[in-house]
């Protein structure tokens, strides 16, 4: 296992983090037994960074942490965990949610908190609730070591983020396809500049990137002199960056576990010749022959008079023609959080009022009130506009019933 260190605490970190968002399960539930080996087997070989969050595997993914890190394994491990900023009403509820945590985890400190999934409307929020006076209180009182934010919207933001606050670590989605999606290099570089650890996540872009890969593309793979799988080259790719500290991977199964490990164990920074570089540059421009709007995610159409997030929805309708059919899907679901206003500000495709300003910018001369039309078509069906609706009203009580059951936790 490699390590990188990170700037500002000096903490050397796996290469490969475990992200616990993709346990093995049993019945509906998380797989204790299964589990608890694959983590352990994972940190006996090296991984020591784990992250976690409130609502991942139904919210059971801490309390699971906080058994299986029992025996020793807590203090081999740096452990990451996020705040649901859409959760909280005000500032004492980030002293809740920070100590209903720490019981599950069965522990007196989190070496990494991070704002979960940053979109502009959940930044505005927790800034008025004085989200920043709060990091520095719980980072000075022993609750947390280090501070960071996980994020899902444009670069722009990104950067102001990061410029708004001395952070530890960030955590964005980067791969060889979203080199200009979010953050993307130019985001990964800013915060390496100032001296912000970076993590990874989504490399294998929800497991699409390894598999069902199409023949053309698997072609391209073959004609490589070095033989790697898919996964291999996507994680490659990204551990080739000097600026990322650990890449995230959702691993269930121990060979998975095993087949990772062995390629961060050679993934040096600008370890890939160029040649190689060019073979996944070649596998990157097949993929973008499928994309049916030539969106590059520039941003001179930004910022929208309307609020429609345009490289967002067009990232989201390239991403579900790309890979349709391979049975992952998920850009619906992305599309209702972050599009369609359940985690952030609303930005969807519907709010474009057709003004063509945006159509007068774009450098690839896209028709970009058309194809809004197109995208709204294919994510905002009626039944799922009564969806938000209805996510958006349900979300207060959806909190109080979250906060509760984390109460009786408490007293059981």
């Amino acid at each position: 296992m490699l390590y990188r260190e990170v700037p500002k605490n000096g903490d050397k970190l796996s290469i490969l983090g475990f992200g616990a968002m993709r346990l093995p399960k049993k019945d509906g539930a998380i797989d204790q037994e299964k589990a608890t080996a694959l983590l352990r087997h994972a940190i006996d070989n090296g991984i020591n960074y784990i992250d976690t969050a409130w609502t991942y595997q139904k919210e059971q993914s801490e309390s699971f942490l906080g058994s299986a890190l029992a025996d020793g394994y807590r203090e081999k491990v740096r452990i990451a965990t996020k705040m649901p900023h859409w959760l909280i009403r005000d500032r004492q509820d980030m002293d809740k949610i920070l100590q209903f945590q720490l019981n599950k985890l069965h522990t007196d400190y989190i070496d990494y908190y991070l704002i979960h999934s940053l979109t502009k409307g959940g930044w505005e929020k927790m800034k008025e609730n004085g989200v920043l006076e709060f990091l520095d209180r719980a980072k000075n009182d022993g609750r947390i070591r280090n501070t960071g934010f996980s994020f899902h919207d444009n670069l722009e933001l990104f950067k102001e983020i990061i410029d708004s606050y001395d952070w530890d670590i960030c955590l964005i989605q980067y791969n060889y396809l979203d080199k200009h999606n979010q953050a993307g290099t130019e985001g990964l570089r800013y915060a390496a500049e100032k001296g912000i650890a970076v993590m990874v996540m989504e490399p294998l872009r929800g497991g699409n990137l390894a598999r069902n890969i199409t023949p053309e593309i698997s072609d391209i793979w073959s004609e490589a002199d070095v033989k790697r799988t898919p996964a291999e080259w996507a994680l490659r790719w990204v551990w080739n960056h000097p600026e990322v500290t650990v890449v995230l991977s959702g691993m269930n199964d121990i060979s998975q576990v095993d087949e990772n490990i062995r390629t961060a164990s050679e993934a040096y920074p600008n370890s890939l010749n160029q040649k190689e570089l060019d073979t996944v540059a070649r596998v990157a421009e097949k993929y973008s022959d499928l994309m049916t709007i030539p969106c590059t995610g520039c941003n001179y159409c930004m910022p929208c008079p309307a609020g429609v997030d345009i490289p967002g929805c067009f990232e989201m309708y390239n991403s579900r023609e790309i890979f349709k059919g391979t049975g992952s899907d998920d850009t619906q679901y992305r599309y209702l959080l972050y599009q369609m206003g359940i985690l952030g500000n609303r930005s969807s495709a519907s709010l474009c009022i057709n003004c063509g300003k945006c159509k007068e910018q774009c450098p690839q001369h896209i028709d970009i009130p058309g194809k809004m039309k197109e995208v709204e078509a294919q994510f905002e069906k009626p039944v799922i506009k009564l969806k938000a609706t209805a996510m958006r009203h349900i979300l207060p009580f959806f909190r109080q019933f979250s906060l509760f059951k984390n109460r009786q936790r408490n007293k059981n």
